[in-house]
This record gives structure tokens, sequence and C-alpha cells, in this order.
């Protein structure tokens, strides 16, 4: 399932009645593209119908053919999964779901954790993940154990936590929830990538790169002293193992760590709320 190749506008068959159709949409913080999932088989819910882009829509439909698209599923409102839902609706007439109507996404029904929606023989399981977004969700797909993610885990790297919306403790819970469910979780598609084939061990890896990223920054700001330290300063001496073109990513990361450590009582800022303030470890 894993190794399946990922050219844009080619439908992939990943498992029984499941179909990835890739965005052609590359980018620094989309990798290789929008991964939009098909499933069911006469019916179908689309998951993450990705950007407004024509040709994207036009492979989405060509993928289903005769079978009716009656769901449209948005894992979270992030500009490169959710506003395809619009134009997907109108040519098909599909029910656009999502936890929440934020930014262009409107939706004809929310969704809660719990929730199930889906084709007959292919139920979809909602799990709120809080985390990168406040309104993310993950989908199971529980007969198959198959975990539709969003950006919530990737394949070939970390997610990026952007305040104030991305939270660094809310994303930590969720992944520690989402480790909860191994071995009922026996793989995870992302919505960028390839489908990552051991959940325990992608989980365990993001839970630890976390805590390590956590404690190197307490480090670096106890380091600092009195004068403390931005966030722009701490990803400087802390991602030295990350090319200098991802460091103005990966500050929103360090930020989230901030606000994390400052709820903690291990970090304060006079102005947490501003990307661009001074941390100080708590004590010094």
């Amino acid at each position: 399932m894993g190794s399946t190749s990922l050219n844009p506008g080619e439908p992939t068959e990943l498992a029984p009645g499941v179909r990835r159709v890739l965005c052609n949409n590359p980018g620094v913080m989309t990798g290789p593209g929008t991964n939009t999932y098909l499933v069911g088989t006469d019916e179908l819910a689309v998951i993450d119908p990705g950007p407004i882009n024509d040709a994207h829509i036009e492979a989405i439909l060509a993928a289903a053919g005769e079978a009716q698209i009656r769901w449209i599923i948005c894992t979270h409102t992030h500009g490169d999964h959710a506003p395809g839902a619009a134009p997907l609706k109108e040519r098909t007439g599909g029910e656009v779901l999502g936890f929440a109507d934020l930014g262009a996404l409107v939706c004809d029904r929310h969704l809660s954790d719990g929730d199930r929606v889906g084709p007959e023989g292919f139920e979809l399981l909602a799990i709120h993940t809080p985390g990168h977004a406040s309104d993310h969700l993950c989908f199971l797909l529980e007969n198959q154990g198959l975990l539709f993610a969003g950006d919530h885990v990737m394949d070939a790297s970390t997610v990026v936590i952007a305040p104030p919306d991305g939270d660094m403790a809310h994303y930590l819970a969720s992944l520690v929830r989402l480790r909860e469910w191994v071995p009922a979780l026996q793989a995870i598609a992302p919505a960028h990538g390839h489908v990552i084939e051991d959940p325990a061990a992608r989980l365990d890896y993001y839970i630890s790169h976390r805590l390590v990223r956590e404690a190197q920054v307490l480090e670096a700001l106890r380091q600092a002293g009195l004068g403390g330290a931005t966030a722009e300063e701490l990803v400087r001496s802390i991602y030295t193992d990350v090319h200098e073109m991802l460091w103005p990513i990966a500050r929103f990361s360090v930020w989230a760590h901030l606000r994390k450590l400052g709820d903690d009582g291990s970090a304060q800022s006079v102005a947490p709320h501003d990307l661009e303030a001074m941390w100080a470890a708590s004590g010094t």
C-alpha cells in the first residue's frame, strides 16, 4: 500500500473501496501535493477535496465514474484541503461535512468526535484531533483499520504547528490519543505523501520528536539567561539538523512550544501572543 506511486490526477487503489487522487499542488508545505481519498463503491465519500483546482476536481469526478459522491468530507479548513468542497458540491450535490465553518468552508452538516459517516460497508469514524488546527478531524475506516489522518501525521516529515489556531499541547494530546488506537489502527493515509504501514512506530516517533524539541527549547532558553530569546533566535540554535530554507516555517512550531511552556509555567513572556516576542525560562 505504501509503495504505490504518487502521480497527479491518476487514481490509485490503496485497498478495497479506497482510492487516492493526488492534486498537482506540490510545495514546501504540501510535499508532493494534497491527497484526496475516495472511499466506497456505488456511493462515495470524498475526503479532503483539496484547493480550488479545476484539473483536480475533474480528476476526482473521473475517478468516481458512475458512482455517486454523496459525502464531501474535510479534515480541516486549510487552503490545500477544503476550498475544493464548494465546486465539487456544485458538480455532484454531495453533502459537505467538517468540524466547523471556517475560512472558505461552509458545511451542510458539522461532525463531532465519535460521529460516523459514509457508505454502507465503508463507515468512517470521526476522531477530533486538534493541534495542527483546532477543527482538525481524522477518520478511521474501522473495518480496514485505515486512518485518514489529514495533516496530523505525515510519512516523510513532521507537522507544522502554527499558533494561534495551532496548539502544541493539544497536538501532543491528540497524538497520544491516536497511539492508543493501535492495534485497531493498522495503517495511516496522510493528506500528503505515502501511506504509513507502521502507525505505532510513526506515532511514537512523532511524540518523542516533539518532546525532544520541547526540551531543546527549554534548555536553549536557560542558556540564554536573563536576556532571553525570540522564536527566531531559538530556531537558529536548535534546528541545525534542518535546512535553513525551512527555518521561517520552523519558527511557528517553536512559538507553539514556547506557548505550551508558558502555560506549563516553565517559560514566560510579556507578549506570548506575538511571534516576535522575547521569552525567558521561568526562574532566570
